[in-house]
């Protein structure tokens, strides 16, 4: 029985941790008014990240850094993102 319970409390831990560092709807569009141009790949690894098996590249990683405890992003300590040699032209 203690084995269950201990598995389930650390399995709960894990699960309110890995959403807290998602990207919602909400920091999405703070972003979105500050960059139209911006998608999931500005922050993301993969251009459609998975929920849950999502990585952050150096961007995302930078905006991650700026959440509060609060779970809200102060924009003034993110600097913006290097453009691709793509996105350039």
């Amino acid at each position: 029985m203690k084995k269950t319970t201990t598995t389930v409390i650390a399995m709960l831990a894990a699960l309110g941790l890995a959403s807290s560092a998602l990207a919602t709807m909400e920091i999405q569009k703070e972003y979105k008014a500050k960059d139209a141009t911006a998608k999931c790949s500005t922050c993301h690894v993969a251009a459609m990240p998975k929920k849950g098996a999502s990585d952050a590249n150096d961007f995302g990683k930078k905006v991650q850094a700026a959440k509060g405890k609060d779970g809200k992003i102060d924009w003034a300590k993110v600097p913006a993102p290097e453009k691709k040699a793509a996105e350039k032209k």
